[in-house]
């Protein structure tokens, strides 16, 4: 294989990845990229929060926790062509976006509570809010 070769499959294949992912998002928004750059803290907050607390890594809960996040990535998907089917302007795809957004950024903070960073007293009081109603509507 020649540099000409690897650099045509290359190019192939990113383009190939390009269309694929417009195909599933639509048009990429920063909502978008906020949210992936969310998923990459949450993971890296989550591995030091474990390792502050003394119990290590665990495999099957870092599959789980991947799993969740691609899971999430399938409703965005849906919710993208659900704007389609209905015709609306990213409407549906964005209120997903910005509930898992709001959804990594409560796993963030708690990740960094477990790890003995400070806390503003506010922010302690919103996630027990939060975790509360959402425990209240898994119980109806």
């Amino acid at each position: 294989m020649n540099l000409v070769t690897i650099n045509g499959t290359t190019g192939t294949l990113a383009s190939a990845a390009g269309a694929i992912i417009a195909f599933a998002f639509g048009h990429w928004t920063e909502a978008l990229t906020f949210l992936l750059i969310a998923f990459v803290i949450d993971i890296i907050t989550g591995i030091y929060a474990s390792r502050a607390e003394g119990r290590g890594l665990s495999s099957s809960i870092a599959s789980i926790g991947a799993g969740k996040k691609g899971l999430a990535l399938l409703v965005i998907i849906l919710a993208h062509r659900i704007d389609i089917l209905l015709e609306l302007d990213a409407i549906v795809m964005t209120a997903a976006v910005y509930f898992y957004v709001a959804n990594e950024l409560v796993s963030i903070t708690e990740n960094l509570g477990r790890a003995g960073m400070p806390l503003p007293p506010k922010v302690i009081d919103i996630i027990d809010v939060l975790k509360t109603k959402g425990s209240a509507k898994k119980e109806e």
